[in-house]
C-alpha cells in the first residue's frame, strides 16, 4: 500500500517549522495529502485548585490554548503556502489528559503520522501522548523524525529491528513501499533464541518473506555486548550507515501512566536517523 495520506501534529511553536517541512517533504517525496492538526494544549491540573478557582482558570486556560492553536495554524499555513505539496490545516484544543484521543481520531483515517522526538531538551510533556495516541489508539505506523534529520522519501539502507514480535512485523508489513525501495535492508537479531523452530536460521523466514516483495535483505545477527538491546541497535546503525529503522513499537500495560515500553523510550531518546514504528 502506498502513502497518500500523511499526518502531522504541531503542538509548540518552536518545533513548527522542522516538524512541517518534514511531513511535507514526505507527502510531497509520495505524492500525497498532507493534513497538519495545530492543538492548542490545556495543561492545567484544575483539580488542584480550590472549586470556586475552577472555573475562572478553566476558562483562562481554554482561552489561552486557543489562542496557541490560532497562532500555530497562522504559522503552519504560512510555511505550506510556499510549496506545492496538497494539505489541509485544523487548528483546535485539547486538554493535555486527553490528546492521545483527539490525535488518534485523526490518525485513524490516515496512511502515516510524521511527528518530532518526543524526547530531550526543550519538549513539552505533551509531545509523547501525541505519539502515542497515533500509535496505540490510531493505530496508524508513525515516523518519528529528529528536528535535524532529512526524512528520506526512499532510504538507501535501512535497519529492520526484529524480535519476532507481532508489534515488529506489523511495522514491517507498514513500512515495506520503502523496505521495496532501499538498496539493502538488514535484518537486525540480537541474541537469537537458542531454543525453537528458528534457532538454526534466525530471521530466515522473515527474509524469505521480504525476498518475495523484491526487498534486498540481509541477516545480521549481532550479540548484546552494551547493557540495552537499544544501545546494540544504535551502534549498528550508525556502523552500517543506514538511513532509517524500523521497528515494532512497545507497550505497558495500560494501568500505567508512561505507555511507551523501555525499548522504545531508549531508541527514541538517541534517535539519530528517523524511526518508523507500528504496533
Amino acid at each position: 500500500m502506498a502513502f497518500k495520506s500523511v499526518l502531522t501534529v504541531v503542538t509548540d511553536e518552536a518545533l513548527a517549522s522542522s516538524t512541517v517541512d518534514h511531513a511535507a517533504s514526505l507527502a510531497s517525496g509520495f505524492d500525497a495529502h498532507l493534513d497538519v492538526l495545530c492543538l492548542g494544549v490545556d495543561r492545567t491540573q484544575t483539580g488542584y485548585y480550590y472549586a470556586g478557582a475552577n472555573a475562572m482558570i478553566l476558562q483562562e486556560t481554554l482561552a489561552r490554548a486557543q489562542g496557541d492553536a490560532d497562532a500555530l495554524d497562522k504559522t503552519v499555513r504560512d510555511i505550506l503556502e510556499k510549496g506545492d505539496t496538497r494539505w489541509s490545516v485544523e487548528p483546535g484544543v485539547a486538554q493535555l489528559a486527553d490528546i492521545g484521543r483527539h490525535v488518534a481520531a485523526r490518525a485513524r483515517f490516515t496512511d502515516l503520522a510524521v511527528l518530532p522526538l518526543p524526547y530531550g531538551e526543550g519538549r513539552g510533556v505533551e509531545l509523547e501522548p501525541v505519539v502515542e495516541g497515533a500509535l496505540f489508539e490510531g493505530q496508524v505506523p508513525v515516523m518519528v523524525v529528529p528536528d535535524a534529520v532529512t526524512p528520506p522519501v526512499q532510504p538507501g539502507r535501512i535497519v529492520i529491528g526484529w524480535n519476532e514480535s507481532n508489534e515488529a512485523l506489523r511495522a514491517i508489513r507498514a513500512a515495506m513501499p520503502l523496505l521495496m525501495g532501499a538498496d539493502v535492508v538488514h535484518v537486525v537479531v540480537i541474541d537469537p533464541p537458542q531454543h525453537g523452530p528458528n534457532r538454526s536460521d534466525p530471521g530466515g523466514h522473515l527474509s524469505q518473506f521480504l525476498a518475495r516483495h523484491g526487498v534486498n535483505a540481509e541477516i545480521d545477527v549481532l550479540s548484546k555486548t552494551l547493557p540495552r538491546v537499544s544501545d546494540v541497535m544504535i551502534r549498528h546503525i550508525a556502523g552500517v550507515n543506514a538511513d532509517m529503522v524500523v521497528m515494532g513499537a512497545y507497550g505497558h500495560s495500560r494501568f500505567r501512566e508512561a505507555i511507551m515500553g523501555g525499548a522504545t523510550r531508549n531508541m527514541l531518546e538517541q534517535a539519530r536517523v528517523a524511526v518508523f514504528m507500528a504496533h
